[in-house]
């Protein structure tokens, strides 16, 4: 096994033999150097893990050391060691980006501690983290056999979430046995969906939060105290893409965070309308037929949606005021900033954010995407990437700074698919990939969620012989003409409409401004 190296730059060398010694029982090879300018020389002749550097050396001193370093290797850790505890010392050195900084007499275990923490922290983490989830892989399981409420597969899918991010942040190795626990996962929550979901939408009364409960249950109640709020909902987003997102608004906000069920389909058009109306698609469509669009129409399935949201408050007798805006780009955003002033008057201000949609899309019809995108770490990864650099951000501290509540969710997840299921039907069956809406539908029962009588889930029927059917895990609609071109082509992609805990369990977060 090769030692890991150790350069340590000290005029007083001498006096930390001890210190040496203990390293190299250790382990590591050090070596040492009395001046910055040798410690400059050996950088640029010899690799190191770790560089130990006293501050007030005889020629050029620590600080221009370490830049001459940084120039040559600017991702070794340096370690300042110095008599001084000035801070005018430390503050020069941290803004050198400095790694860590030790006051003398330093001690050889807070050496070690130091070249633990900086060398094998990775190390550290991942056989940590891959303990622990191995410790938990049991208990996971047991969860998954055994839950039989929303509320226990809530606490089932929180925890597989956690874990794939802990796993991914570590570089783990046992990343693909949690893909499996999560296939598992979702076989057995298709099967709770099964058997609950015409009981739920026959039951509003008593059920989880679903799509056409949202404002009455979550944003009603604020405005009730008086309060003003922004809803802000973005396309598609995941609980997994919240949580990393999270990271970019904590020390703006405080959060609420709880989840809740999405209707079937997981698409926009049923989905984002029925938050919108407080309606399931069926009751759209009976009572503002006006403004329901079939699976047929080539008209946007979005198009209604500001309409939706005034027949809502006037059904509740509401004479709150509201605006809506849809957010396409970077432009129309940073031009709602501008205008937040303008919003300010209004209790009610909801925002539609695309571009995780158009990411999942774009995935799909795009190889240079494709290529970005290419796992789920890849695709979490450009979501915290627009977040972060975009004028979303910016929109979300600035409404921050006005002190204006937030609920943060979203119409349906979406879910990698892998696995093709063959179904056959006419001309007029719907097209998207995890759900088909048609008449004389050929498909095995056992390989998806179907509903014979859509009237019973609340969705619209264009013909006495319509039925729907939803796919399951992570399969994907294919039909059989054309089969392996169709298959390699969607394969991979990302896909919502269907069953799955990615879909249907998502985020809904009320962000309050910190004072």
């Amino acid at each position: 096994m090769k030692q890991e190296r150790i350069l340590w730059a000290d005029d007083e060398i001498d006096l930390l033999r001890p210190h040496i010694v203990f390293l190299k029982n250790k382990g590591f090879e050090v070596v040492t150097v009395t001046n910055g300018q040798d410690a400059v020389e050996k950088c640029k002749e010899e690799d190191f893990e770790i560089i130990f550097l006293d501050e007030n050396m005889p020629g050029i001193s620590g600080l221009e050391t370490l830049s001459f370093i940084k120039e040559i290797n600017p991702n070794v850790p340096v370690v300042m060691i110095t008599k001084s505890e000035e801070e005018n010392i430390m503050n020069q050195a941290i803004g050198s980006k400095i790694t860590d900084y030790l006051i003398k007499p330093v001690n050889p275990n807070q050496i070690l501690l130091t070249i633990k923490k900086f060398v094998h922290q990775k190390g550290i983490i991942s056989e940590t983290t891959t303990t622990s989830y191995q410790q938990e892989f049991a208990k996971i399981s047991s969860q998954i056999n055994e839950a039989a409420s929303y509320e226990e597969w809530t606490e089932v899918y929180k925890k597989i979430i956690y874990w794939e991010l802990e796993l991914e942040s570590s570089n783990n190795s046992m990343d693909e046995i949690l893909k499996s626990q999560k296939l598992d996962a979702n076989s057995e929550f298709g099967k709770f969906v099964k058997r609950n979901y015409l009981g739920w939408i026959n039951n509003p009364d008593n059920r989880p939060i679903m799509s056409p409960d949202l404002f009455k249950k979550k944003i009603f109640p604020i405005l009730d105290k008086g309060e003003k709020v922004f809803f802000i909902l973005i396309d598609n987003f995941r609980l997994d893409q919240w949580r990393i997102v999270q990271q970019t608004l904590s020390d703006y906000f405080t959060f609420d965070e709880d989840l809740y069920l999405s209707i079937l389909p997981t698409a926009t058009q049923y989905a984002r309308n029925s938050i919108f109306s407080g309606l399931m698609p069926l009751q759209i469509e009976k009572m503002f037929p006006e403004l329901w669009v079939d699976e047929e129409s080539e008209e946007m399935k979005n198009l209604n949606e500001e309409p939706l949201i005034q027949t809502h408050l006037d059904r509740y007798r509401r004479k709150n005021s509201f605006s809506y805006n849809k957010i396409l780009d970077s432009q129309s955003c940073e031009k709602l900033i501008q205008n937040l002033s303008q919003l300010q008057n209004n209790d009610l201000n909801v925002i539609v954010l695309n571009f995780i949609d158009m990411l999942s899309h774009a995935r799909t019809e795009s190889k240079m995407i494709r290529e970005l995108a290419s796992s789920e770490a890849a695709y979490r990864s450009l979501t915290l990437s627009w977040f972060k650099h975009s004028s979303t951000h910016e929109l979300f501290k600035s409404l921050a700074e006005k002190g204006y509540k937030i609920v943060l969710t979203t119409d349906h997840g979406t879910i990698r698919v892998d696995n093709p299921v063959k179904v056959i039907g006419d001309r007029n069956t719907s097209v998207n990939l995890r759900y088909k809406q048609g008449k004389n539908l050929s498909y095995n029962p056992k390989q998806v969620f179907e509903i014979k009588q859509p009237e019973k889930a609340g969705l619209p029927s264009p013909n006495v012989s319509t039925s729907y059917i939803f796919a399951l895990n992570n399969d994907f609609f294919a039909y059989p003409n054309n089969h392996n071109y169709y298959v390699s082509y969607y394969k991979g992609t990302f896909q919502h409409g269907g069953l799955s805990l990615e879909e249907m369990l998502i985020p809904l977060i009320t962000l309050t401004p910190k004072k």
